[in-house]
């Protein structure tokens, strides 16, 4: 390996900002996966800036310390916990020419943090995965790991994503919208919308806030008695809520990573019934850690068909970088694609990650994948 000339400079290190936390109900999720991603980014590879957005939208530089941001005796953590100062604010570049990230103290002079060279924004639900973080980075010109702002934008409304899974000829299941306005002037016409969904398609029903995740303010209905609350529990993360049908058959989830050659899915996971819950609710997921099965156990053709549709999914949303995509697998034998995540739960027991582990990607080789494929897609229409 030759040796360096006298006074010059090793080659730079690409900077890595992880940004994580945020304003939506999912905070906690964030701060979790920013955690196992800081834990598993190949130093020797890059640098890394730790950026946490409290839960009041504020940008703060966080100490890079993974071991804080992990559940302790059931107890979420928050970028609260993680900041250095409770005023100090970190600073994106706004122009396109330049990539400096500044913090802030009142009372202090600015402090250059240097150049960031990509972002990965491990943000779930609004202000961070559906596309508003996005634009942003968009506007300052720094490429980011994951979608792009349409897609994330889709991936996060739900109504929306099945409106274009639909004009794609992608198969889903009956719902039904009732929007901020329908609940707000008419409740009472607005239940009926309900009544008339369950009449047709069964109850129970399941109440969903539109554009949130890691299944919060879900409820299932079993009958119009349990629908006002639901709608309230629902309406506190999101006004515009979502009802769907239930389908009677298996939970699978399929991953899509995008190569050089494209995006490829990865063996699917089933999802079993969690016998201490109803349905697969937040504290199945994140609290009780239910465990799925990686692969499921499917026929070959089953596997086939369901990483078919994943990839088409993806494509369908325009998506880039990563998703997971959720099914359902009907009594009748077939796959009704329930929704997609384009910033899936990221920690090393999270469904995406070991996915992949069983295709052959380890999950530090995953990030890798991730971010050299952001730092060769410029920003920008592409």
């Amino acid at each position: 390996m030759p040796s360096l000339h006298s006074g010059e400079q090793p080659p730079r290190k690409p900077r890595v900002a992880v940004v994580f936390g945020g304003r939506s109900s999912e905070h906690a999720i964030s701060v979790l996966t920013a955690g196992a991603v800081l834990r598993a980014i190949d130093r020797t590879k890059y640098d890394v800036l730790p950026i946490g957005i409290t839960t009041d939208g504020r940008w703060a530089l966080t100490a890079d310390d993974p071991e804080r941001m992990a559940i302790a005796d059931r107890a979420l953590p928050s970028v609260e916990q993680l900041t250095e100062s409770p005023e100090g604010t970190v600073v994106l570049p706004v122009d396109p020419a330049s990539r400096e990230v500044v913090y802030t103290e009142p009372g202090s002079v600015p402090k250059a943090l240097g150049e960031v060279d990509v972002v990965f924004p491990v943000l779930h639900g609004p202000y961070g995965e559906d596309g508003t973080l996005q634009g942003l980075l968009e506007l300052s010109g720094v490429p980011y790991v994951g979608a792009g702002v349409l897609a994330s934008a889709v991936g996060m409304d739900k109504e929306y994503m099945k409106r274009v899974f639909a004009s794609f000829g992608l198969p889903v299941g009956p719902y039904e919208v009732i929007r901020p306005r329908e609940w707000e002037r008419d409740p009472a016409a607005a239940r009926k919308k309900v009544v008339d969904f369950a009449a047709e398609h069964g109850w129970p029903v399941f109440v969903k806030p539109a554009r949130a995740g890691s299944s919060m303010g879900i409820s299932k209905v079993d009958d119009l008695s349990g629908l006002d609350e639901a709608m309230e529990e629902a309406r506190r993360h999101d006004p515009k809520v979502i009802v769907e049908a239930l389908l009677s058959g298996r939970e699978i989830e399929c991953g899509v990573l995008e190569f050089e050659d494209g995006p490829r899915a990865s063996v699917p996971a089933w999802i079993p019934p969690v016998t201490a819950h109803d349905f697969y609710d937040f504290e199945a997921k994140y609290i009780d850690s239910a465990e799925g099965v990686v692969p499921a156990p499917l026929t070959a053709e089953e596997t086939a068909e369901v990483q078919r549709l994943a990839i088409a999914a993806f494509e369908a949303a325009s998506c880039e970088g990563l998703v997971r995509a959720d099914f359902f697998l009907t009594d009748e034998g077939e796959f009704v694609i329930n929704e997609i995540n384009t910033m899936p739960g990221f920690t090393p027991i999270s469904m995406y990650p070991r996915m992949w582990q069983e295709s052959g990607v380890s999950y530090p080789e995953l990030i890798d994948r991730l971010l050299q494929a952001a730092l060769r897609r410029s920003t920008g229409l592409r």
